[in-house]
């Protein structure tokens, strides 16, 4: 090749500022060059394969279309070559040369303003080609249109300039050279390759060989020969037809993906074909990974773009509260950043992700009665967060919840509880609480109770803020047996109500006089029936159990004080109101005040400020009840 035919060509831009940010902002790590290259090839052999539809004649020979890979330890180059569709002098130039022509500061500019996910770079020779000067000192690419007999080299070392000459190819397609740096070696290894290869490009739709050394025997002698070696799957399970896939290929598929030992719970195959087309394949598992409920754990599903994969755990395609779910998502057109690692915020991943959602939710709906049981004991209390922070699936999601119930065995359903109610019910009335033990004999419970209206018993620390999300159910509100408001559907104040209220006022000015530093008011209970006091929640206000773990994390959270309610028709209220009134400085008043608060306090399972003063009062007042008792018998 003579000098004459060579031509160099200056950057327009300072290429080595974007090679600095492909290199150290585009780029988490140096092997994702090879995932760049084959995917470039990929698309190269895609453009080849549809242009021979209407021109066969493109395709030499019949040959089959491949990518290649080859390592030179000799010379420390790592060859990836396709026969592809291939490129002229003028479109290596535009091609190659698209970041560095279009200069620096508009292909920042251009990154800044994809907010929309305009800026789709999938498939695009320029960025993805770039990513080759993580490994390489110099490139070269010798490269052959379809169609035409001229093959053209392009070489540069990514600084100030290029190279484009003639040279000779005997097929069309693109062979890319990289020059390894010395530091970079490591990417002549065999196994290395075969490893990125499966990691990331082992769906792509045609295959990837390498040029591995065999040994053949003629005899008595052994002979070294080159071979072609095919080292991805190339059959993607999930673009075939899920009537064509049987439950053991699923399984075995599960499996390799999520290195679990167990089948799957649930499976969900879907393909979404319109303004996007996409694959999904979910799955639930059986058992809850370690890391469910830890802030740091990671979740979401695998990310491909045309069988090229992109990432683990993609979490912008699933929310939180479907962390549990496991599985894939293959995109044809999903936009990303030029790094295909970080998803841009676009209407197609909002459009991506409300279809997972919604498959999801199919998913679970579709569980037989005992294995939703399994799946409700592993996974409900996360798939409750999504009441709180999306409403928007809250129907779907209403339908899906189960509580135990103070009435019924075992969980009960929102439909079900509806179905149960009362003639004069108007409301569904639950309680929340550290254990079922605690809340179903919670004196709140009483009146309701009595009445034949059921409670759901909520044990689940995001159950606050579940039912906060969720607000009403089948036009029915959701109600808390604990909010001071309650509002029992027969209550009436009458003229006797009005006279016992005065009756005990001088009580209750006692009570909060004794209490002042504890509580939040005192007053006259509806809910009570065999419990002398409870303590209610103000407007806003935190279930006990659930402040309390709270103030764990806090502890500087400021104490919320509660009211406490006092049952008018208990004897023992009477009792103290007679005390009282005999003596309205009594010291054994407020002892007894002081223990029934104590009491209010151990019956919701909250803990007593001072365990042995309550002790030593409650010896008391026993001691005396005993000697009176002793003495009149």
């Amino acid at each position: 090749m003579t000098e004459e035919t060579k031509k160099t060509h200056k950057f327009e831009a300072d290429v080595s500022q974007v090679l600095r940010l492909v290199i150290n902002s585009l780029y988490s790590n140096k092997e994702i060059f090879l995932r760049e290259l084959i995917s470039n090839a990929s698309d190269a052999l895609g453009k080849l394969r549809f242009r021979a539809l209407t021109e066969p004649e493109l395709v030499e020979g019949g040959a089959d279309l491949a990518i290649r890979i080859e390592v030179d330890r000799d010379a420390h180059t790592l060859t990836i070559s396709d026969n592809g569709i291939g490129m002229s002098a003028e479109e290596l130039e535009n091609n190659l040369g698209t970041v560095a022509h279009s200069g620096t500061q508009e292909f920042l500019q251009r990154l800044g303003e994809s907010k929309d996910g305009d800026v789709n770079l999938i498939g695009q020779f320029g960025v993805g080609f770039y990513s080759a000067y993580l490994v390489a000192d110099r490139v070269e690419v010798v490269t052959r249109a379809a169609g035409s007999k001229q093959a053209h080299r392009w070489s540069s070392d990514g600084h100030e300039s290029f190279t484009i000459e003639a040279a000779r190819r005997m097929e069309q397609g693109t062979d890319i050279v990289l020059h390894l740096k010395e530091d970079q070696r490591g990417f002549e290894d065999e196994f290395r390759i075969r490893d990125l290869v499966k990691r990331y490009s082992d769906y792509i739709e045609q295959p990837v060989e390498l040029r591995v050394e065999k040994t053949a025997r003629e005899g008595d002698d052994k002979k070294k020969e080159l071979e072609w070696e095919r080292i991805n799957e190339a059959s993607a399970l999930w673009r075939k037809r899920p009537q064509e896939i049987k439950d053991e290929q699923y399984s075995e598929f599960y499996k390799h993906l999520t290195h679990d030992f167990e089948p799957p719970l649930a499976r969900k195959h879907f393909h979404v074909e319109g303004t996007q087309e996409f694959v999904g394949l979910l799955f639930i598992p059986k058992r809850p990974p370690m890391d469910l409920f830890m802030p740091e754990g990671r979740h979401g599903v695998r990310l491909y773009v045309k069988r090229v994969f992109i990432m683990d755990d993609c979490e912008e395609l699933l929310p939180r509260w479907l962390r549990f779910v496991r599985g894939l998502l293959d995109s044809e057109d999903l936009p990303l950043n030029v790094s295909r690692e970080i998803l841009q915020d676009s209407s197609i991943v909002r459009t991506i992700r409300k279809q997972m959602v919604k498959r999801s939710l199919d998913m679970i709906e579709s569980l037989s009665e005992e294995d939703f049981k399994s799946f409700w004991s592993a996974y409900g209390p996360v798939l409750k967060e999504g009441l709180h922070f999306e409403p928007d699936h809250k129907e779907r999601l209403a339908k899906l919840m189960r509580y135990e119930s103070s009435t019924q065995e075992g969980l009960v359903s929102l439909p079900d509880y509806v179905d149960r109610m009362k003639e004069n019910q108007k409301a569904i009335y639950y309680m929340q609480g550290a254990s079922r033990q605690i809340v179903e004999h919670s004196p709140h419970l009483e009146a309701l109770k009595k009445r034949g209206f059921e409670v759901l018993l909520m044990t689940d620390a995001v159950d606050q803020w579940a039912t906060e999300g969720l607000q009403e159910f089948d036009g029915k509100p959701l109600v808390s047996v604990m909010d001071s408001d309650l509002q029992l559907e027969d209550e009436e104040k009458d003229e006797s109500a009005k006279e016992r209220e005065d009756e005990l006022d001088g009580l209750v000015k006692r009570v909060r006089q004794v209490l002042q530093d504890n509580i939040a008011e005192v007053r006259l209970s509806s809910r009570l029936t065999d419990s002398p006091v409870c303590l209610v929640l103000p407007e806003g206000g935190l279930p006990p159990y659930l402040e309390r773990l709270m103030r764990l994390q806090n502890a500087d959270m400021p104490r919320q004080k509660r009211i406490l309610e006092i049952n008018p028709d208990h004897e023992l209220i009477e009792s103290l109101r007679a005390m009282n009134e005999r003596d309205a400085e009594s010291q054994d008043v407020a002892e007894w005040v002081e223990v029934l608060y104590d009491q209010a306090l151990l019956a919701e399972g909250s803990p007593i400020e001072q365990p042995s003063r309550f002790s030593r009062r409650l010896t008391n007042l026993l001691t005396e009840a005993a000697q009176r008792r002793s003495s009149t018998s």
